[in-house]
């Protein structure tokens, strides 16, 4: 592995790159072209321009990514996109930049990315005066209970978001149309038309052998510092080597709907030392009744689930204003 000096060096110096756009994504059809542009005005060029209309084919096409030995992949998408790319370039000698043009970013965000497509190309030219810097971030890893995934190890990696409850019901039931025309108001409407009919469960969260039990309707395990595009907490990051445990809200409904707006308003005042978060490296948790497991927007098994911490496992491309420890 090069060092991040090395990596961004042979970066700078015109090293291979590969562009992945999922063309599907909310922004992406759109602002395709617009990206292309931007990229070569800034001086950016690629071995191989990937368009993908067709996202279940990610997997494969990250093989063929990886068979072209890039020092950059460029990878423009929403989170499902971003977290498709995180499992395979973990543990390389590969940078990551991220083109933020899916509904949330959430990723993109913790990162601290801009979020319109000139800055994010000026970040990623690193090159060129307003260029971003290599730095390494943490990802998370998890075992789930019938996760028809394979059992290679970075199959079980990912970025951002381990959700329970509520949440993955949103997430499978908001229409796609809404989704594209409203972006992230349409989770919104969605968890309103569900939380009625949406009963609590009962969590036993264990951390360095200690045992905690509570009810909720919404449980989250955060690698990154943003859930539903709003931060966390003002000192959460994807760069922290700590996994934040929180929920939302007690076994009423009710309570569910003004924690997440408590959530929404005070995460970029609140801190990671309060009573609301547990911090750790490694967390299990089991559920009465068993749940599905969201990892970054995708179901994957039921609970029980393990989540670990692996620190440092991710080259990316961010602002060099980022705290990269």
């Amino acid at each position: 592995m090069r060092s991040k000096a090395e990596l961004e060096a042979a970066i700078r110096d015109g090293g291979r790159a590969v562009l992945v756009v999922n063309a599907r994504s909310r922004r992406g059809r759109r602002l395709y072209g617009a990206a292309r542009r931007l990229l070569r005005e800034a001086g950016l060029e690629f071995v191989r321009v990937l368009p993908v209309t067709d996202p279940s084919r990610l997997r494969e096409l990250f093989a063929e990514v990886l068979d072209l030995e890039p020092d950059l992949v460029v990878v423009g998408g929403g989170d499902g996109t971003v977290a498709e790319a995180v499992g395979h370039l973990a543990h390389r000698d590969i940078a990551l930049g991220v083109l933020p043009l899916g509904t949330t970013n959430n990723f993109a965000r913790s990162l601290e990315m801009p979020l319109d497509l000139p800055g994010a190309v000026r970040t990623l030219a690193v090159a060129g005066p307003d260029g971003g810097k290599v730095a390494d971030v943490d990802v998370g890893w998890f075992e789930s209970t019938g996760d028809r995934r394979g059992p290679e190890d970075r199959e079980h990696i990912f970025a951002n978001m381990i959700s329970l409850g509520l949440s993955v019901e949103v997430a499978r039931s908001v229409p796609h149309t809404l989704k594209r025309f409203l972006g992230r108001p349409a989770y919104a409407l969605t968890a309103a038309r569900l939380l009625p009919r949406h009963s609590a469960f009962t969590a036993r969260i264990t951390i360095d052998g200690e045992t905690r039990e509570l009810t909720t309707h919404q449980l989250n395990v955060a690698n990154g510092a943003h859930h539903s595009g709003q931060r966390i907490a003002r000192d959460a990051s994807p760069d922290d080597r700590l996994l934040a445990v929180y929920r939302l809200g007690d076994e009423r409904r009710l309570r569910l709907a003004s924690a997440t707006a408590r959530h929404v308003l005070t995460g970029p005042w609140r801190s990671l030392e309060e009573d609301a978060f547990l911090t750790t490296a490694h967390v299990e948790i089991e559920t009465d009744p068993p749940l599905r497991v969201d990892v970054d927007g995708e179901i994957r098994g039921r609970t029980p689930v393990t989540i670990r911490l692996r620190g440092n496992a991710l080259r990316v491309i961010v602002p060099r204003s980022f705290n990269d420890t």
